[in-house]
């Protein structure tokens, strides 16, 4: 038996949304400010530059975290590496070096509370039922997710110009029935969702940060020549096709 006082029931934390096992809160105000830095942190919170945090109900879904992502846990909570032997240890790992993910990514069941470490990003909570199952992300920004959904290396369907694009060749995809975790590099309200239907969509950087994992994912030229791409002055970009969804970012945070 636990009590927990002054926490969600803190007048200076806000609910933002609740999915699953999931409970993400934001931090109004920075209350833990010195003469010093609170110029800085008044400007901040004007900004929606706020501390956000996730928690984790362990009694509706067990839940597989990013490494290093525990802050706190309460009542019966037990972590496990998630390996299910030699061969699972290995995909893991070749996994984990090709997507520049964490290769082990610790799991945690029980009935307790897993509260994971603050961050300034933006928590996006996904049900992939509406994904159809499956999707893809960018690189860096997975957090959490229910334990039921599997995790696996996706390739580029060209590799010459993945290189090329100095994009990487592997994302990490995420297929099965549950509520995913991310980090956003800008609010939900902000993201552009695209719906294709045996179309395709062409961007110039790393602007789409999720996407179907049914659309073809390759990295090619602008123009249909080197002459063409050269006059546009956009040289290579990402290029999604078929059918399904992009989460588009704005703006690309390598350009701001």
């Amino acid at each position: 038996m636990y009590n927990i006082k002054n926490f969600t029931d803190n007048n200076d934390i806000k609910i933002l949304n609740q999915l699953g096992p999931f409970t993400v809160i934001e931090y109004l105000r920075d209350l833990s400010v010195t003469p010093l830095t609170a110029q800085t942190s008044y400007f901040s919170n004007l900004m929606n530059v706020r501390k956000r945090q996730v928690i984790c109900n362990l009694a509706n879904s067990s839940v597989t975290v990013q490494a290093g992502s525990m802050q706190w846990m309460i009542g019966n909570v037990n972590a496990t590496t998630g390996i299910k032997g030699v061969g699972d240890l290995f995909s893991k790992a070749v996994r984990g070096k090709v997507t520049g993910e964490s290769a082990i990514k610790p799991e945690y069941t029980g009935d307790g509370q897993l509260i994971l470490e603050p961050t300034y990003k933006h928590i996006i909570l996904l049900n992939l039922e509406s994904w159809n199952g499956s999707i893809v992300l960018d690189d860096g920004l997975f957090l959490a997710c229910e334990s039921s959904l599997q995790q696996k290396a996706v390739m580029r369907t060209n590799f010459s110009s993945a290189l090329a694009g100095n994009e990487g060749l592997f994302n990490l995809g995420i297929q099965g029935h549950g509520i995913l975790c991310i980090e956003s590099p800008c609010p939900y309200e902000e993201l552009i969702e695209i719906e294709l239907e045996n179309d395709v969509l062409k961007i110039d950087g790393n602007m789409a940060i999720a996407w179907s994992g049914s659309l073809e994912f390759t990295v090619e030229r602008s123009g249909k020549s080197l002459v063409g791409s050269a006059a546009s002055k956009e040289g290579l970009v990402n290029v999604y096709r078929g059918t399904g969804k992009v989460l588009l970012a704005p703006v690309n945070e390598m350009k701001r």
